[in-house]
């Protein structure tokens, strides 16, 4: 820990300390080199002679669609549900991609609970079954079409349960008024400082923090600490920060406090159909998808602007929680794959007609052999991609493992 405050106290470190974190943090496992290697998802689907997918409706789609980017997440009326947490690769296009990273990463999150073969064929059925219920013409937006299992269950019983102090608890590590700079939170540079002042001071923001508390809107917000914020995977490297902020209601001593995460917002390695009328800015983009796809949490987001780069911001909510899938059994595997198929199918399905609908669902359901109920080439491309994201993890561990472990 030491020695990385001294690293993160000098801003011109920041990056090569940032991408030797994050070479050692998709190092942790398979599962987390899956999550950290979105291009390299990608660039696989680029190769000559890969297994094709079937191209369906232009929606937005999370671009990045892996366990770890659902949960529950709060809305701004207090409703939870849980729906994709993490938009930055969000763009329009093709919904089989969701689907095709959904299931690597499941089958990467079996392999690591030394589950049998099989369970990734089970797994795989179950995902597509849980994600086509929601394309029947009966109700796609039916909230009770798959239950969720009992892992779920207890994390969105915890998010209805917590305030501020858990997410405090949590963040900034207490409840005092300030960020600890250290491990996680680094020091601002003076124009970084400034900016935040600055955004702080703009009514964009103050509205969005406002309007979450009150039909008026009529809050006072003030800042009260920042500090780069050393977070994530595939975003490290990026700009990044945790912004603490109070809220004075009209006639009222008592402060309340907010944290904002403010996010660079960087070009999308997903693939947009070539016909989709896309926001340019990619903050914008972002946040549209988010709207699209996550209501509870795209309600929440602003894109702006900060020290000439796109960036959205959203307030961090207690109820806001990752999905952290480290041993699966058998039963439970299918179970969590089916009902996270069925979030995903739900955000893609609310945004088609019911023309669009049939028609996936159609395609999804060709080309099923007799000895596995799901799409051939969801099938194919789940193996080669597995054999390729092992190959890449070792390779990974051996060049980058063995150097010193950062706190």
């Amino acid at each position: 820990m030491k020695h990385e405050r001294i690293v993160g106290a000098d801003p011109a470190g920041r990056s090569a300390a940032l991408t030797a974190r994050r070479n050692l943090k998709m190092a942790e496992s398979a599962h987390a080199y899956v999550r950290g290697s979105t291009v390299r998802f990608y660039d696989w689907l680029e190769q000559a002679g890969r297994t094709s997918l079937p191209e369906g409706p232009g929606i937005w789609i999370c671009g990045d669609c892996h366990v770890g980017n659902l949960g529950p997440i709060g809305g701004p009326d207090g409703a939870l549900a849980v729906q994709i947490r993490d938009l930055d690769q969000t763009v329009i296009g093709n919904p089989a991609h969701d689907l095709l990273r959904l299931g690597l990463s499941l089958a990467m999150a079996a392999r690591g609970s030394d589950l049998p073969g099989v369970t990734t064929a089970r797994m795989l059925e179950s995902m597509v079954a849980g994600y086509e219920v929601c394309f029947e013409p009966s109700d796609p937006d039916a909230r009770d079409l798959v239950r969720p299992p009992d892992t779920v269950k207890r994390l969105l019983r915890d998010a209805a349960r917590r305030s501020w102090k858990h997410l405090a608890d949590e963040r900034i590590e207490g409840v005092d008024p300030v960020i600890p700079l250290g491990r996680r939170f680094w020091p601002l540079r003076d124009e970084e400082r400034e900016a935040m002042e600055d955004l702080v001071a703009s009514e964009e923001l103050r509205a969005l923090v406002a309007t979450l508390r009150s039909q008026d809107g009529d809050e006072a917000v003030a800042l009260v600490d920042s500090a780069f914020w050393r977070k994530g995977c595939s975003s490290l490297g990026n700009l990044r920060f945790a912004v603490l902020v109070s809220v004075r209601s009209p006639g009222e001593k008592r402060l309340r406090y907010s944290l904002l995460d403010v996010k660079e917002a960087i070009t999308a390695a997903a693939p947009r159909y070539a016909d989709a009328a896309m926001p340019r800015d990619n903050a914008v983009r972002v946040v549209e998808g988010a709207c699209h796809l996550s209501p509870n949490l795209g309600q929440r987001m602003l894109a702006t602007r900060l020290l000439g780069k796109g960036v959205f911001v959203r307030e961090l909510l207690p109820q806001d929680l990752k999905l952290e899938v480290e041993r699966l059994d058998q039963e439970e595997a299918s179970e969590m794959a089916s009902y996270l198929a069925m979030v995903v199918g739900r955000a893609h399905s609310r945004q088609m007609s019911a023309t669009e609908r049939k028609a996936w669902l159609s395609e999804l359901q060709r080309n099923r052999s007799r000895s596995l109920d799901a799409p051939s080439w969801l099938w194919r491309a789940v193996v080669d991609l597995v054999a390729s994201h092992e190959a890449a993890y070792l390779e990974h561990c051996r060049r980058y493992a063995l150097q010193p472990t950062l706190a």
